[in-house]
Protein backbone atom coordinates (compact mmCIF):
# COMPACT_ATOMS: atom_id res chain seq x y z
CA UNK A 1 0.00 0.00 0.00
CA UNK A 2 2.87 2.37 0.78
CA UNK A 3 4.31 1.72 -2.65
CA UNK A 4 0.94 2.40 -4.24
CA UNK A 5 0.58 5.62 -2.24
CA UNK A 6 4.05 6.78 -3.18
CA UNK A 7 3.35 5.99 -6.81
CA UNK A 8 0.10 7.95 -6.78
CA UNK A 9 1.86 10.87 -5.11
CA UNK A 10 4.63 10.86 -7.72
CA UNK A 11 2.02 10.60 -10.50
CA UNK A 12 0.09 13.60 -9.16
CA UNK A 13 3.21 15.72 -8.63
CA UNK A 14 4.29 15.21 -12.24
CA UNK A 15 0.80 15.42 -13.77
CA UNK A 16 0.02 18.45 -15.93
CA UNK A 17 -2.22 20.93 -14.19
CA UNK A 18 -5.44 21.62 -16.11
CA UNK A 19 -5.87 25.31 -16.95
CA UNK A 20 -8.60 27.54 -18.31
CA UNK A 21 -6.22 28.99 -20.92
CA UNK A 22 -2.82 28.39 -22.50
CA UNK A 23 -1.35 30.62 -19.79
CA UNK A 24 -2.81 32.11 -16.62
CA UNK A 25 -1.59 34.95 -14.43
CA UNK A 26 -0.97 34.28 -10.76
CA UNK A 27 -0.44 37.13 -8.32
CA UNK A 28 0.77 36.43 -4.79
CA UNK A 29 0.73 39.37 -2.41
CA UNK A 30 3.35 39.73 0.33
CA UNK A 31 2.24 38.04 3.52
CA UNK A 32 -0.08 35.55 1.81
CA UNK A 33 -0.39 32.31 3.80
CA UNK A 34 0.51 28.95 2.30
CA UNK A 35 -3.17 28.05 2.16
CA UNK A 36 -3.86 31.41 0.53
CA UNK A 37 -1.24 30.68 -2.14
CA UNK A 38 -2.92 27.35 -2.95
CA UNK A 39 -6.30 29.07 -3.17
CA UNK A 40 -4.83 31.82 -5.39
CA UNK A 41 -3.56 29.18 -7.82
CA UNK A 42 -7.07 27.77 -8.18
CA UNK A 43 -8.62 31.26 -8.44
CA UNK A 44 -6.18 32.14 -11.23
CA UNK A 45 -7.73 29.49 -13.45
CA UNK A 46 -5.91 26.27 -12.55
CA UNK A 47 -8.19 23.25 -12.08
CA UNK A 48 -6.61 21.88 -8.91
CA UNK A 49 -7.81 20.98 -5.44
CA UNK A 50 -6.33 23.77 -3.25
CA UNK A 51 -6.27 21.44 -0.23
CA UNK A 52 -4.06 18.93 -2.06
CA UNK A 53 -1.85 21.76 -3.25
CA UNK A 54 -1.63 23.18 0.26
CA UNK A 55 -0.48 19.86 1.72
CA UNK A 56 2.03 19.43 -1.08
CA UNK A 57 3.53 22.81 -0.26
CA UNK A 58 3.63 21.96 3.45
CA UNK A 59 5.05 18.43 3.10
CA UNK A 60 7.72 19.59 0.64
CA UNK A 61 9.43 21.51 3.42
CA UNK A 62 9.66 24.57 1.11
CA UNK A 63 6.40 26.32 1.94
CA UNK A 64 8.10 29.16 3.79
CA UNK A 65 10.36 29.80 0.78
CA UNK A 66 7.47 30.67 -1.55
CA UNK A 67 7.96 34.23 -2.76
CA UNK A 68 5.38 36.89 -3.42
CA UNK A 69 5.21 38.18 -6.97
CA UNK A 70 3.51 38.11 -10.34
CA UNK A 71 3.78 34.77 -12.13
CA UNK A 72 2.70 33.31 -15.44
CA UNK A 73 1.70 29.63 -15.44
CA UNK A 74 1.70 27.86 -18.80
CA UNK A 75 0.16 24.59 -19.87
CA UNK A 76 2.49 21.76 -19.04
CA UNK A 77 3.11 23.04 -15.53
CA UNK A 78 2.91 20.40 -12.80
CA UNK A 79 2.56 20.70 -9.02
CA UNK A 80 6.29 19.97 -8.86
CA UNK A 81 7.32 22.67 -11.37
CA UNK A 82 4.80 25.11 -9.87
CA UNK A 83 6.42 24.94 -6.44
CA UNK A 84 9.87 25.23 -8.00
CA UNK A 85 8.80 28.41 -9.80
CA UNK A 86 7.30 29.94 -6.65
CA UNK A 87 10.31 29.10 -4.50
CA UNK A 88 12.77 30.50 -7.05
CA UNK A 89 10.65 33.60 -7.52
CA UNK A 90 10.58 33.17 -11.30
CA UNK A 91 8.20 36.02 -11.95
CA UNK A 92 6.66 36.80 -15.32
CA UNK A 93 8.80 39.74 -16.39
CA UNK A 94 8.35 42.19 -19.22
CA UNK A 95 10.88 44.68 -20.59
CA UNK A 96 10.51 48.38 -21.33
CA UNK A 97 13.35 50.06 -23.20
CA UNK A 98 13.77 53.79 -22.66
CA UNK A 99 15.66 55.12 -25.67
CA UNK A 100 18.46 57.68 -25.54
CA UNK A 101 17.20 60.98 -26.90
CA UNK A 102 13.55 60.42 -26.02
CA UNK A 103 11.76 63.29 -24.35
CA UNK A 104 9.35 62.84 -21.45
CA UNK A 105 6.29 62.79 -23.71
CA UNK A 106 7.78 59.95 -25.75
CA UNK A 107 8.64 58.06 -22.57
CA UNK A 108 5.08 58.39 -21.28
CA UNK A 109 3.70 57.19 -24.62
CA UNK A 110 5.96 54.12 -24.46
CA UNK A 111 4.82 53.35 -20.92
CA UNK A 112 1.18 53.66 -21.99
CA UNK A 113 1.83 51.04 -24.69
CA UNK A 114 3.82 48.72 -22.42
CA UNK A 115 2.25 45.33 -21.83
CA UNK A 116 0.89 44.68 -18.34
CA UNK A 117 2.33 47.90 -16.87
CA UNK A 118 -0.14 49.49 -14.46
CA UNK A 119 -0.82 53.07 -15.68
CA UNK A 120 -0.81 54.83 -12.31
CA UNK A 121 0.66 57.99 -13.88
CA UNK A 122 -2.04 58.25 -16.53
CA UNK A 123 -3.73 61.63 -16.41
CA UNK A 124 -1.18 63.08 -14.01
CA UNK A 125 0.84 66.17 -14.92
CA UNK A 126 4.61 66.03 -15.00
CA UNK A 127 4.75 68.09 -11.81
CA UNK A 128 2.43 65.72 -9.96
CA UNK A 129 4.42 62.71 -11.17
CA UNK A 130 7.65 64.20 -9.85
CA UNK A 131 5.97 64.98 -6.54
CA UNK A 132 4.85 61.36 -6.25
CA UNK A 133 8.43 60.29 -7.01
CA UNK A 134 9.66 62.48 -4.15
CA UNK A 135 11.23 65.18 -6.36
CA UNK A 136 8.65 67.99 -6.50
CA UNK A 137 11.37 70.57 -7.17
CA UNK A 138 12.46 68.97 -10.44
CA UNK A 139 11.12 69.19 -13.97
CA UNK A 140 10.67 65.63 -15.32
CA UNK A 141 12.49 66.19 -18.60
CA UNK A 142 15.76 64.28 -18.83
CA UNK A 143 15.53 62.90 -15.30
CA UNK A 144 15.19 59.24 -16.27
CA UNK A 145 18.10 57.11 -17.42
CA UNK A 146 17.60 55.51 -20.85
CA UNK A 147 18.04 51.75 -20.49
CA UNK A 148 16.08 48.49 -20.64
CA UNK A 149 14.09 47.80 -17.47
CA UNK A 150 12.38 44.55 -16.53
CA UNK A 151 9.18 44.63 -14.53
CA UNK A 152 6.67 42.14 -13.20
CA UNK A 153 3.22 42.01 -14.75
CA UNK A 154 0.96 44.46 -12.97
CA UNK A 155 3.81 46.66 -11.77
CA UNK A 156 3.15 50.38 -11.43
CA UNK A 157 4.62 52.68 -14.05
CA UNK A 158 5.49 55.04 -11.19
CA UNK A 159 7.69 52.33 -9.66
CA UNK A 160 9.44 51.93 -13.02
CA UNK A 161 9.97 55.69 -13.28
CA UNK A 162 11.44 55.77 -9.79
CA UNK A 163 13.98 53.11 -10.78
CA UNK A 164 14.92 55.05 -13.91
CA UNK A 165 15.17 58.27 -11.93
CA UNK A 166 17.51 56.71 -9.39
CA UNK A 167 19.58 55.24 -12.21
CA UNK A 168 19.93 58.72 -13.73
CA UNK A 169 20.93 60.14 -10.33
CA UNK A 170 23.70 57.55 -10.11
CA UNK A 171 24.90 57.95 -13.70
CA UNK A 172 24.87 61.73 -13.54
CA UNK A 173 26.77 61.78 -10.26
CA UNK A 174 29.35 59.38 -11.70
CA UNK A 175 29.80 61.52 -14.83
CA UNK A 176 30.02 64.79 -12.87
CA UNK A 177 32.74 63.33 -10.66
CA UNK A 178 34.83 62.84 -13.82
CA UNK A 179 34.40 66.39 -15.12
CA UNK A 180 37.28 68.31 -16.62
CA UNK A 181 38.80 70.96 -14.37
CA UNK A 182 38.27 73.51 -17.18
CA UNK A 183 34.54 72.96 -17.62
CA UNK A 184 32.42 76.13 -17.58
CA UNK A 185 29.50 74.08 -16.25
CA UNK A 186 28.65 74.98 -12.67
CA UNK A 187 26.69 71.91 -11.57
CA UNK A 188 25.66 68.39 -12.43
CA UNK A 189 22.25 69.74 -13.43
CA UNK A 190 23.86 72.04 -15.99
CA UNK A 191 25.81 69.06 -17.29
CA UNK A 192 22.54 67.14 -17.68
CA UNK A 193 20.99 69.97 -19.67
CA UNK A 194 23.95 70.24 -22.03
CA UNK A 195 24.25 66.44 -22.33
CA UNK A 196 20.65 66.30 -23.54
CA UNK A 197 21.53 68.75 -26.31
CA UNK A 198 24.66 66.78 -27.22
CA UNK A 199 22.51 63.63 -27.35
CA UNK A 200 20.07 65.21 -29.81
CA UNK A 201 22.78 66.78 -31.98
CA UNK A 202 24.94 63.67 -32.37
CA UNK A 203 24.48 61.76 -35.59
CA UNK A 204 27.65 59.70 -35.30
CA UNK A 205 29.11 58.51 -32.01
CA UNK A 206 32.65 59.49 -33.03
CA UNK A 207 31.57 63.16 -33.23
CA UNK A 208 29.94 63.31 -29.79
CA UNK A 209 32.91 64.69 -27.82
CA UNK A 210 33.66 67.28 -30.54
CA UNK A 211 30.05 68.46 -30.55
CA UNK A 212 30.27 68.83 -26.78
CA UNK A 213 33.51 70.76 -27.31
CA UNK A 214 31.78 73.22 -29.62
CA UNK A 215 29.04 73.96 -27.10
CA UNK A 216 31.51 74.26 -24.23
CA UNK A 217 33.56 76.73 -26.30
CA UNK A 218 30.45 78.79 -26.94
CA UNK A 219 29.52 78.85 -23.27
CA UNK A 220 33.05 80.00 -22.37
CA UNK A 221 32.89 83.06 -24.61
CA UNK A 222 29.21 83.86 -24.02
CA UNK A 223 28.17 82.90 -27.53
CA UNK A 224 24.57 81.65 -27.96
CA UNK A 225 24.36 77.91 -28.36
CA UNK A 226 22.07 78.27 -31.39
CA UNK A 227 21.06 74.64 -31.54
CA UNK A 228 17.95 73.56 -33.45
CA UNK A 229 16.83 70.72 -31.13
CA UNK A 230 16.21 73.21 -28.31
CA UNK A 231 14.06 75.34 -30.61
CA UNK A 232 12.08 72.28 -31.68
CA UNK A 233 11.58 71.29 -28.05
CA UNK A 234 10.30 74.76 -27.22
CA UNK A 235 7.82 74.64 -30.09
CA UNK A 236 6.26 71.52 -28.60
CA UNK A 237 3.28 70.08 -30.43
CA UNK A 238 3.18 73.05 -32.82
CA UNK A 239 6.34 71.77 -34.54
CA UNK A 240 5.28 70.17 -37.83
CA UNK A 241 8.60 68.56 -38.75
CA UNK A 242 9.86 71.49 -40.82
CA UNK A 243 11.97 74.05 -38.95
CA UNK A 244 11.61 77.49 -40.52
CA UNK A 245 13.40 80.80 -40.02
CA UNK A 246 10.38 82.21 -38.21
CA UNK A 247 10.64 79.32 -35.75
CA UNK A 248 14.23 80.30 -34.96
CA UNK A 249 13.00 83.80 -34.14
CA UNK A 250 10.06 82.66 -32.03
CA UNK A 251 11.13 83.17 -28.43
CA UNK A 252 10.60 80.41 -25.90
CA UNK A 253 12.61 79.57 -22.77
CA UNK A 254 14.32 76.83 -24.82
CA UNK A 255 15.18 78.93 -27.89
CA UNK A 256 18.97 79.13 -27.81
CA UNK A 257 18.94 81.54 -30.76
CA UNK A 258 16.97 84.20 -28.88
CA UNK A 259 18.38 83.46 -25.40
CA UNK A 260 21.92 83.02 -24.15
CA UNK A 261 23.31 80.26 -22.02
CA UNK A 262 21.69 76.93 -21.29
CA UNK A 263 17.94 76.33 -21.53
CA UNK A 264 16.07 75.91 -18.22
CA UNK A 265 15.68 72.14 -18.46
CA UNK A 266 17.05 69.21 -20.42
CA UNK A 267 15.30 68.53 -23.71
CA UNK A 268 15.63 64.74 -23.70
CA UNK A 269 17.13 61.76 -21.87
CA UNK A 270 20.90 61.67 -22.44
CA UNK A 271 22.78 58.40 -22.28
CA UNK A 272 26.04 57.66 -20.49
CA UNK A 273 28.20 58.52 -23.53
CA UNK A 274 26.58 61.94 -23.97
CA UNK A 275 27.04 62.77 -20.30
CA UNK A 276 30.69 61.74 -20.32
CA UNK A 277 31.34 63.69 -23.53
CA UNK A 278 29.76 66.77 -21.98
CA UNK A 279 31.98 66.73 -18.89
CA UNK A 280 35.05 65.61 -20.86
CA UNK A 281 34.69 67.37 -24.23
CA UNK A 282 37.30 66.92 -26.94
CA UNK A 283 39.85 69.73 -27.08
CA UNK A 284 38.94 71.78 -30.14
CA UNK A 285 38.91 75.37 -31.37
CA UNK A 286 35.71 74.74 -33.32
CA UNK A 287 32.72 77.00 -32.70
CA UNK A 288 30.49 75.62 -35.43
CA UNK A 289 29.42 72.33 -36.95
CA UNK A 290 27.09 71.30 -39.73
CA UNK A 291 25.67 67.92 -40.73
CA UNK A 292 27.30 66.41 -43.78
CA UNK A 293 24.22 64.38 -44.64
CA UNK A 294 25.76 60.99 -43.84
CA UNK A 295 25.37 61.20 -40.07
CA UNK A 296 28.74 62.88 -39.52
CA UNK A 297 29.46 66.57 -38.92
CA UNK A 298 31.86 69.13 -40.38
CA UNK A 299 33.52 71.31 -37.72
CA UNK A 300 34.73 74.88 -38.24
CA UNK A 301 36.55 77.40 -36.07
CA UNK A 302 35.40 80.53 -37.95
CA UNK A 303 32.09 81.76 -39.32
CA UNK A 304 33.59 82.12 -42.80
CA UNK A 305 34.74 78.51 -42.75
CA UNK A 306 31.37 77.41 -41.40
CA UNK A 307 29.47 79.24 -44.16
CA UNK A 308 31.55 77.43 -46.76
CA UNK A 309 30.70 74.12 -45.09
CA UNK A 310 27.00 75.01 -45.04
CA UNK A 311 27.10 75.85 -48.75
CA UNK A 312 28.86 72.57 -49.46
CA UNK A 313 26.74 70.22 -47.37
CA UNK A 314 23.38 71.95 -46.92
CA UNK A 315 22.68 74.08 -49.99
CA UNK A 316 21.18 72.35 -52.98
CA UNK A 317 23.49 72.30 -56.04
Amino acid sequence: MLAVGAGLCAWWLNRDLAMDAAAVDLSIDPGTSVRGVAQAVQAAGVDVDPTLLYWWFRLSGQARQIKAGSYELERGATPLSLLRKLVRGEEALRVLTMVEGWNFAQLRAAMARAEHLKPDSQGLSGAVIMAQLGRPELHPEGRFYPDSYTYAKGSSDLALLKRAMRAMDHRLEAAWSQRSAETPLKSADEALVLASIVEKETGRAADRALIAGVFVNRLRIGMPLQTDPTVIYGLGESFDGNLRKRDLLRDTPWNTYTRGGLPPTPIAMPGKAAMLATVQPAPTKALYFVARGDGSSQFSSSLEEHNRAVNKYQRPP
